[in-house]
């Protein structure tokens, strides 16, 4: 596992903008208007509830950097579960893992989900790279297919493994922009398209957090029968305010994130 924050984000976002290149156009955009830095508030990661590869697995690549354990988060009508995590060092952007809980999906999904699985190299969950390794078994386009009939994250999971979802930038940290709204008319003025599931803006100043984010990229991927251009990852925004002891809020908003995770499904 790695010793080293800054390399591991640092490797996160170079695979993630391998196929999320319009993250790094953005980056530069909001660069050149803003004269500052661009910080990161979190990224997220997900995974499936197994044994194998759960969130805990995952999480362990974080807590050996001295991450700690925040808030959990049950997403039921998507059958998942999440956790997040934060470092002492507040400058250390805040980390959100999600997993599909399998026994709530349907026999045939579960069946595929453990098919591809037991491809996989045990060893290569605790890997350094893990975390941004890709995808470890071969499926077909038609499994994909199949897997979103029923659930977008299996199908997603399935197709690109274990990557950075997004990374999120803190419009806190911005000096030109102060709010979620301007952030998205400069998104839109430079053609990107916002996730408008439960509106363009989700959470409130009275929930402490406001985020909004683009819809995913479209990127190849090749699968065992075909190559297809399916959905890959978005780049977010949050705004956080601060709590009544003048503290910013680092946790997340459950009923934001469900809605946030709807920017990989191309069906909404």
């Amino acid at each position: 596992m790695h010793t080293d924050r800054d390399t591991l984000f640092g490797r996160l976002w170079a695979n993630y903008c391998e196929v999320t290149p319009s993250a790094e156009d953005i980056h530069r955009l909001l660069d050149d208007t803003q004269g500052g830095e661009i910080v990161n508030d979190h990224i997220a990661l997900r995974t499936y509830n197994l044994e194998e590869l759960n969130l805990d697995k995952l999480a362990a690549h974080f807590l050996a950097l001295g991450y700690q354990e925040g808030g959990d988060y049950h997403f039921e009508a998507k059958k998942l579960y999440a956790r997040h995590y934060e470092h002492p060092d507040p400058s250390a952007p805040k980390v959100f893992i999600s997993e599909l809980l399998l026994e709530q999906c349907s026999e045939p999904l579960q069946a595929v989900i453990r098919k591809l699985v037991s491809e996989m190299d045990p060893a290569a969950v605790t890997a350094d790279n893990f975390l941004y390794s890709g995808r470890h078994w071969d499926v077909s386009y038609s499994t994909y297919r199949a897997l979103l009939d029923e659930s977008e994250y299996a199908a997603w999971v399935a197709a690109w493994g274990f990557r950075a979802n997004h990374f999120t930038v803190s419009i806190n940290a911005l000096s030109r922009f102060t709010t979620v709204a301007e952030i998205n008319q400069v998104l839109k003025d430079n053609g990107y398209k916002v996730n408008s599931s439960g509106g363009e803006i989700k959470g409130s100043p009275e929930e402490l957090l406001e985020q909004s984010s683009t819809m995913a990229d479209r990127a190849e991927v090749q699968f065992s029968d075909q190559t297809a251009t399916i959905p890959s990852c978005f780049y977010e925004f949050a705004l956080r305010y601060p709590k009544p002891d003048g503290q910013l809020y680092s946790g997340f908003v459950a009923a934001s994130a469900d809605k946030i995770f709807e920017s990989t499904d191309s069906r909404s």
